[in-house]
């Protein structure tokens, strides 16, 4: 069985292309998005084949530019009503990648974009398809959402201003006198402090 193929584009068609390795012609059906990303006529590159046989076709070639999709593929055809071509059709709407979140977000009408797919077909896919490994790589693990920050503190000067208003205090007053005693206690004046002193001002 062929795995890979390292060699020269060339030909590239509508659903295929032809790769020159030491003078021989390897055809491999390919995706309309494979085939667009192939290098230009005449240059190197290297694609990963599944080699499948069918009694119509005999031997055939289908080639990616990526193990995980080639991955991918297999594991489509693995699932009811998915053959090489409608494979082909959803890798051509839906990378890897892309193709592991819809399953992962049951989008089925992602899925359905691909040509000849409908909306049975696609719900099939995305059910069979979750949480299998689709993409190259560890899974990324789970990342717990934040605490949320615990509210800062009041200030010593912000509570002693609470602390005057519900003496029946006006807060313009209380803001006024525990200013006056911040600047001449301090900035580490303690609330119990410019408490006392707020309502001296007050008494004056």
């Amino acid at each position: 069985m062929i795995g890979r193929l390292r060699g020269v584009v060339a030909e590239v068609g509508e659903e295929d292309a032809l790769i020159d390795v030491m003078g021989v012609g390897y055809v491999v059906r390919c995706g309309a998005r494979t085939l667009s990303r192939l290098p230009p006529v005449g240059e190197e590159t290297v694609i990963h084949l599944e080699h499948q046989w069918a009694e119509a076709t005999g031997p055939r070639l289908y080639g990616f530019l990526e193990r995980s999709e080639r991955r991918a593929f297999v594991l489509l055809q693995a699932i009811q009503g998915v053959g090489p071509k409608a494979a082909l059709a959803v890798l051509d709407v839906l990378p890897p990648a892309d193709l592991a979140a819809a399953a992962a977000r049951d989008d089925k009408a992602a899925v359905a974009r691909a040509q000849g797919v409908g909306p049975k077909l696609a719900q099939r896919i995305v059910a069979e398809l979750k949480g299998k490994p689709i993409t190259d790589g560890p899974v990324a693990a789970f990342q717990p959402a934040p605490l949320p920050a615990e509210p800062a503190r009041p200030s010593a000067s912000g509570e002693a201003v609470a602390a005057l208003m519900g003496l029946g205090v006006a807060e313009v007053n209380a803001r006024r006198v525990v200013d006056q005693a911040t600047l001449r206690l301090g900035e580490d004046a303690e609330v119990q402090a410019l408490i006392k002193a707020g309502l001296q001002e007050l008494g004056r």
